[in-house]
Order: C-alpha cells, then sequence, then structure tokens
C-alpha cells in the first residue's frame, strides 16, 4: 500500500513539474514574440525607413478610412477571396482620394487583426520586395497601410483572377492550349526576373491560387510574403526552411494518378498540338528532378516555352489531338 501511494504521489508530483515548466515556456516565448513585434515598423514612416528604393518607386500611404470609402465599408459583396492571411476586397481608387493616378480598380487585401509577429512580417515582407521590384510578369503594388493595429496592402486589381479559379471553375469556359502556354510562359518570365535580379529573389510559394490573371490573360506573381533575399557574390545557395501551407496538396496531385502522358491531359482541353504537349510536360519532368543541381534554371525555361506559344488559329495547321470532356 505505501509503495502504491508513493508511486502514485511521485507520478503527480512530476506531472505538475511538466506542466509548469510547459507553461513557462510558453510565457518565455510570448514574452519573445513580443519583443519581436516592438522591433517591427508600427507607422508608415518607419515602413519608409526599411524601404530602399522608397525615394525612386514611391507607393502611396493610405488611411484606413481612405480604404473604407474604396471599399464601401468593406462590403461583403465587394470580397474577391480569403486565406489565412485576411481577406481581399475589390475596390476603387477615385480622384478624390488620390489625384496622381486616374480612378482605377484595386484590389485590397487586409490582413486580419491577431497583429501577430509572423502576419506582421510577411505584409512586411510584401511591401518591401514588390515596392522595389517592377515588372510586367510581377503583380503592382500601389500603396499601404500601416495605421494602429491596421495592415493593408493595395494591388491593382486582376480582373480574371487566379489561375487556380481558371482552372478548377465550373463556370469559366475551360483555358485553351494557347492560354495556358501563355500563362505559362508569363509566369516563368516573372520567377526569371527575381532570380536574375541584380539582388536576386526567392519566391517561396509558387502555386496557382498566386498567379494572378489581367483581362488579356497576361500572367502576374503576386503575394510575397514568404519571399526571401537570394545568394550574392560568391555565395551559391541561402538557408531556408521548407514554407508554405501545412498539409496543402496541389489539387492536380490528388486528382491524377499514374497515367500515360496524354491520357493525363485536361479533358476540357480541346484541340492541342501533340508536340508541344509532349515538349511541355518533359520540360515539368526535368524540373522536377530529385537533384536540385540538376533541374533548368528559370531563363532556360523562358526559353524552352516561347516556341510552345501557338496561336489558336495556327493550331488547325498542325498535328493535334482533340479531348472531348465526359457530360
Amino acid at each position: 500500500m505505501m509503495g502504491s501511494c508513493w508511486c502514485k504521489w511521485k507520478a503527480s508530483n512530476y506531472r505538475s513539474s511538466n506542466t509548469e515548466s510547459e507553461l513557462a515556456k510558453e510565457e518565455a516565448s510570448k514574452a519573445k514574440r513580443k519583443e519581436e513585434l516592438k522591433k517591427l515598423p508600427s507607422n508608415p514612416k518607419e515602413v519608409e525607413d526599411l524601404r530602399r528604393c522608397s525615394a525612386t518607386n514611391p507607393l502611396i500611404v493610405f488611411t484606413f478610412d481612405e480604404l473604407r470609402k474604396m471599399t464601401d465599408n468593406f462590403r461583403q459583396d465587394h470580397m474577391l477571396g480569403g486565406g489565412g492571411f485576411g481577406s481581399v476586397y475589390k475596390g476603387f481608387l477615385s480622384d478624390d482620394l488620390e489625384e496622381r493616378i486616374p480612378p482605377v480598380p484595386v484590389a485590397v487585401k487586409v490582413h486580419d487583426g491577431d497583429n501577430s509577429y509572423q502576419g506582421h512580417r510577411e505584409w512586411l515582407a510584401e511591401v518591401i520586395f514588390l515596392g522595389q521590384l517592377s515588372h510586367p510578369n510581377l503583380v503592382k503594388l500601389i500603396g499601404y497601410c500601416c495605421e494602429d493595429e491596421h495592415r493593408v496592402l493595395i494591388y491593382e486589381y486582376m480582373a480574371r483572377g487566379s489561375v487556380e479559379n481558371n482552372l478548377f471553375s465550373r463556370v469559366l469556359l475551360p483555358l485553351p492550349w494557347s492560354t495556358r502556354m501563355k500563362i505559362a510562359f508569363g509566369a516563368a518570365k516573372g520567377l526569371a526576373f527575381l532570380h536574375d535580379a541584380e539582388k536576386p529573389v526567392i519566391y517561396r510559394d509558387f502555386k496557382t491560387s498566386n498567379i494572378l490573371l489581367d483581362p488579356d490573360y497576361n500572367a502576374k506573381l503576386s503575394d510575397f510574403g514568404l519571399a526571401k533575399d537570394g545568394p550574392v557574390g560568391d555565395k551559391s545557395h541561402v538557408s531556408t526552411r521548407i514554407m508554405g501551407t501545412y498539409g496543402y496538396a496541389a489539387p492536380e496531385y490528388i486528382m491524377t494518378e499514374k497515367k500515360k502522358l496524354l491520357d493525363i491531359a485536361d479533358p476540357r482541353l480541346g484541340d492541342y498540338p501533340v508536340k508541344g504537349f509532349q515538349k511541355a510536360a518533359m520540360l515539368a519532368y526535368h524540373c522536377l528532378n530529385r537533384n536540385p543541381k540538376a533541374r533548368p534554371l528559370m531563363r532556360d525555361i523562358v526559353d524552352s516555352l516561347e516556341p510552345l506559344q501557338v496561336a489558336p488559329e495556327v493550331l488547325s495547321e498542325r498535328t493535334t489531338l482533340t479531348l472531348i470532356a465526359d457530360k
């Protein structure tokens, strides 16, 4: 009896000590995050001090009241989408708010109100990277809001939404081969620009939901919250951890299985050049090489995709395969 009581008491005492230790660690972690948050900019002046090209590439600093007016007080029917960061609304930048540019539709990305260290860092990364980079295949950052707890980004409006929506929507018309190759070409040019810049940038969040399309299906990379400076000078690499959404698996991966090449083509694709399809598939295969050093550079991907740009009217003059979707 005494032995049993003694063991029970010891176990209970151990659990109590262990719980106290975990609580102490949690409190220390919270204190550390608070200190880290204090080091991040809390107003526009501090943000501009961190930006490398604030003088040559100015951004508009908006007040939160101006954003309310632009989005009709963030009306639900103005919402374009959302995610772990918060919500995106369609707004309208009118001349009474900003005289330097004509009235244009914009996308207003509102980060959620938890004001976490990670959320603040990702918001700041977008301001810094998109505020200094300019390329036809990168979404344009117009301005931002850094007021009290509000962290907001204002982008150019991309009328056709994301590639993901266009590929999997049951409402939109299927994208033809020529448009898909145009999108792939544009996205590759955007990545090549980042990799070959004077100060290279590692994007770290390349997926169909982050590739946006303008009215003419020109592809532009968006969401630079996970971007990081790449190697410079004699350095060949930088250390980085695995990034992206935890537990995420691309829908394309889940919806497909091992098949013959022509069997994996989208059944809604319609006419497409067989040789072009085979070349595009082989290019994707090389990009997935298990040995990173054996993968092609993005500038080489761009060169390989350029010959695959086919005008729709040319398709009928080449060897094509027609796929008919199941009804």
